[in-house]
């Protein structure tokens, strides 16, 4: 059996919905009691800011600190240094430290997944609680003087995080959780796709011909063009909510600046690709932007 079958028959156990439906909407509710306040750090926490999602820049912090963990662990044995048997005491500790910063960033997002990606995070965290767990067992046996103990709970462990991130490799290169899914065609010189009353005012339309997949919206006698599907996990921004300024996507309640596509409240973290629009004897032209 191949690694695919083995993550589509992990992922597709109707029991896992019982477990992930709820925890994702309290994961949700919980930043929508904070109001502004907590979308602002939601916000934050999906990686807005960076224009790159935050969770892949924690999850190396446990993987590589626990490696190294092990590697000194083994040099001490080898060489009966305190002193490394200590720095592989320290190396643990800071694998937890990242691990608890995965864990916030990756919860968050994986609040704003549904169907089989919902079902595979939901074992990918599963595992990584195992796992910190375990280093966190480790840690505290050390501490102990129970450095054989510990050493073994650390093996464990490891092996369960080397498990936890293949799941989260399924995620995002067969999944595409955190990649982005705005694509259209982006012409170098003004190409018309729609007819100018074919957009009335303060509304938006899904317009696609050839290689076009665009949502064009008029506000202010003014017409903005956007790639059609959200950089977020693909979902149709025509059938979001216009607002002055900005659409939202219906799917995860990401918006975006109908003027250049930038981000304004997550999940997405990457900004919807933007392109130059204009009316031209009755036609709605488009470009790619300098």
């Amino acid at each position: 059996m191949d690694s695919t079958n083995v993550v589509a028959r992990i992922a597709d156990q109707p029991a896992l919905d019982a477990i992930a439906e709820p925890l994702s909407r309290t994961v949700r509710g919980a930043y929508d009691l904070a109001g502004p306040g907590g979308q602002r750090v939601k916000n934050a926490v999906h990686g807005v800011w960076l224009r790159h999602p935050l969770h892949p820049v924690f999850t190396d912090l446990p993987i590589g600190a626990w490696t190294t963990g092990l590697v000194l662990d083994t040099m001490a044995a080898a060489k009966r240094d305190e002193s490394m048997a200590r720095a592989a005491d320290v190396a643990m500790a800071v694998g937890l430290a990242g691990a608890a910063a995965a864990a916030v960033t990756g919860l968050t997002d994986w609040s704003e997944t549904d169907g089989r990606s919902r079902r595979t995070g939901l074992v990918h965290g599963l595992l990584n609680i195992a796992a910190t767990s375990l280093f966190a067992t480790a840690l505290v046996l050390r501490k102990r003087g129970a450095r054989a103990q510990g050493q073994s709970c650390a093996i464990a462990g490891y092996g369960i995080a080397v498990g936890a991130a293949w799941f989260g490799g399924d995620l995002v290169y067969d999944q595409r959780v955190g990649v982005t899914h705005a694509v259209t065609s982006e012409p170098d010189s003004f190409t018309a796709v729609a007819r100018a009353d074919d957009v009335a005012e303060n509304s938006m339309t899904r317009v696609r011909r050839d290689d076009f997949d665009l949502v064009i919206a008029r506000q202010r006698g003014r017409v903005c063009a956007l790639a059609h599907a959200c950089a977020h996990l693909g979902g149709p921004l025509s059938e979001g909510t216009l607002k002055d300024g900005s659409v939202v996507c219906p799917w995860h309640g990401s918006e975006f600046a109908l003027e250049d596509g930038r981000v304004i409240n997550g999940p997405a973290t990457q900004n919807q690709p933007s392109l130059e629009a204009r009316e031209m004897s009755g036609r709605i032209e488009v470009k790619a932007r300098a």
